[in-house]
């Protein structure tokens, strides 16, 4: 996230590289950081976009891209025929994850981490609070999921919908606004392991297997048993992804998950 103290500034303004982020994504990042160092002090003006430009060796759009990100953060401002400038650090940091983040496999992964400890107490609350329209729709949407796959789609919106229906059935409105927030970063990681997944039919099955614990889990009300449900759930998930050789394994023996498919 983008925070004004816990980052430190970079020693030297070398060139922006040409990788698969968006150029924009990585200048705004850099601009951030200095901000979040000090190296660029409340009040100072930036450099102007041809001098930007110049020192990363980009165009001037992709500056004009990178300062627009920076002002939607409330980092920066523009002051008319003057410039823009390094506002003052607002009471309440706005919610937002380095722009790197969906750079790399690994990168995808420490996203799915912060789901999985979001999840658990998610569906723990579901479990004490979902009404029984709730949990119907629960069950609706995993057959939503299974119409998607048999049509030859990857499922991802119907799978975030599954798990947007559990935070909507804890009550609290600020639940639903957090994973909708980090669901622009969960898409691709559902995409990476939906389409890892699909590649065995043993996933497949293992996923839906999963899927219905959760929600019996919560249908019992349950509350421990619908956490185990869904932890379970993202690390069966990071473990699929190293059994199908997209990551390499990261835990030790003796935090495997359980054998996947056993019933919680």
């Amino acid at each position: 996230m983008f925070n004004r103290l816990a980052v430190p500034a970079p020693t030297a303004a070398e060139p922006l590289r040409q990788e698969a982020d968006r150029l924009s994504d990585r200048l705004a990042h850099r601009l951030a950081q200095q901000i979040a160092s000090g190296a660029l002090q409340p009040g100072a003006r930036l450099p102007t976009e041809q001098q930007l430009a110049q020192t990363h060796g980009i165009s001037r759009t992709v500056v004009r891209e990178a300062v627009h990100q920076l002002k939607s953060l409330s980092l920066v401002v523009s002051r008319q025929g003057s410039g823009v400038y390094v506002a003052q650090a607002p009471a309440h940091q706005p919610l937002a994850f380095d722009p790197r983040v969906l750079g790399s496999v690994d990168a995808v992964v420490h996203v799915v981490e912060v789901r999985r400890v979001l999840e658990g107490e998610i569906a723990a609350l579901a479990a004490e609070r979902a009404t029984r329209s709730q949990i119907a729709g629960m069950r609706r949407q995993l057959k939503a999921i299974d119409v998607a796959v048999d049509e030859g789609r990857d499922g991802v919106a119907e799978d975030l919908g599954f798990h947007r229906l559990i935070g909507e059935a804890t009550g609290n409105p600020q639940f639903r606004l957090l994973l909708g927030f980090l669901e622009q970063y969960l898409r691709e990681g559902m995409r990476i392991t939906r389409g890892n997944e699909a590649r065995r039919t043993d996933f497949m099955q293992a996923v839906q297997q999963e899927h219905r614990a959760m929600v019996d889990a919560i249908a019992a009300r349950d509350p421990a048993a619908a956490r185990r449900c869904a932890v379970d759930h993202i690390l069966h998930g990071e473990q699929r992804l190293v059994e199908g050789g997209v990551i390499a394994g990261r835990r030790k023996k003796n935090s495997q998950p359980p054998s996947q498919g056993r019933p919680p």
